[in-house]
């Protein structure tokens, strides 16, 4: 059972940073259409981002702040370009720029790097002090340690915070998206790999909460992130309950959803995530579209991941959530595509490291 548990929790990471590089190219495109008519089969494997981005809205956002652009002090510091994002302020405030321009097939998204310095962290004993320390290095690093060029409004109000002269573990903003599905992207490793250290379920839950409110503080946040690492302990632990059977129970409780009866209704993707539930990054809408695809999908992590991809919106970080389940229920990674990120053989060998916990 132990073997078992640890290859759980290696998939679980594995197919996490896939999900996140699948869905990269048409990330927030907000109508499936577009995705259609960048990539006629819809995405299939990983692809390069298009520069042309349809949805994009990357001009409203503040680049001194979380959140949109707003009226700011004229002496107020630019985030974007002169703290973190150096070299990339050039992509931001023009009309329909991919979030993640010029990145190439298999790379992943700032948030699943920032996912790899928490892995780090968890696989050498959780410190919030260390944590801290490697995300803001990562973030304000002169020479790029990561491809991308969007960085989400919690990254942008933490470091005007930060500059601002408040403590780091008190940097967390609050904007009108601090309760989205990017938060649990960081969880992910931390509850993986505690859970496969047979940490205590309500331990587990009290460290996460915590390394959440560092850059999320929001209390309906924490409440899913209480079902989200429920649901990972008890898919990694499970013996002969049928992982369908977690899911709908976790669904219950956390959504007030019934993934049987709506699975049973067989309507498509686009129908319940895009009509019934909004495809966006806010949690309220988000979470409930993981359970889904997860539920719908659970026999077929492929499937899964592309059904999340090609119904647009916030599917990379959505795609990150879903991939981890994906890999607990199967306890195996999703071949080719693992093999095929473009930083495979760095992941696999810190994720491998688990074997010797």
């Amino acid at each position: 059972m132990a073997s078992l548990m640890i290859e759980r929790a290696k998939a679980a990471l594995k197919n996490a940073f896939v999900g996140d590089a699948l869905a990269m190219p048409v990330h927030w495109f907000y109508n499936p259409a577009d995705i259609y008519k960048a990539f006629p089969l819809g995405i299939e494997q990983f692809e390069d981002a298009p520069s042309f981005h349809p949805s994009s809205i990357m001009s409203l956002h503040s680049t001194q702040q979380g959140g949109r652009a707003n009226k700011v002090s004229a002496s107020q510091k630019e985030i974007v370009g002169e703290i973190i994002l150096k070299g990339k302020r050039q992509h931001w405030g023009k009309d329909n720029i991919h979030y993640h321009q010029g990145m190439k097939a298999g790379e992943n998204t700032l948030n699943a790097h920032c996912a790899r310095i928490v892995l780090t962290c968890a696989l050498k004993g959780y410190d919030t002090d260390e944590f801290l320390n490697q995300y803001i290095s990562l973030m304000r690093a002169d020479e790029p340690k990561h491809p991308d060029t969007y960085a989400e409004s919690y990254h942008r109000g933490f470091f005007a915070n930060l500059e601002q002269g408040t403590p780091a573990e008190k940097c967390g903003a609050v904007t009108h998206d601090t309760a989205s599905i990017g938060a649990l992207v960081s969880v992910t490793p931390l509850a993986v790999v505690e859970a496969a250290k047979h940490t205590a379920l309500e331990d587990v839950k009290r460290l996460c909460r915590s390394h959440l409110y560092l850059t999320h503080p929001d209390e309906s946040l924490a409440s899913v992130c209480n079902f989200y690492v429920e649901l990972i302990y008890k898919l990694m632990h499970r013996e002969d309950e049928p992982p369908r059977d977690i899911l709908g129970e976790i669904a219950r409780s956390s959504a007030g959803m019934n993934l049987a009866s709506l699975t049973a209704k067989n309507k498509s993707d686009i129908e319940i995530v895009g009509r019934m539930y909004s495809p966006a990054c806010y949690i309220s809408d988000a979470w409930p579209a993981v359970l889904y695809f997860a539920y719908r999908y659970a026999d077929n992590p492929k499937k899964a991941l592309m059904a999340n991809t090609n119904v647009g919106g916030d599917n990379v970080h959505r795609g990150f959530v879903l991939g981890a389940l994906l890999g607990l229920i199967h306890g195996v990674e999703i071949t080719p595509w693992f093999s095929e990120l473009t930083d495979a053989k760095k992941l696999n060998s810190l994720i491998d490291s688990l074997d010797i916990q």
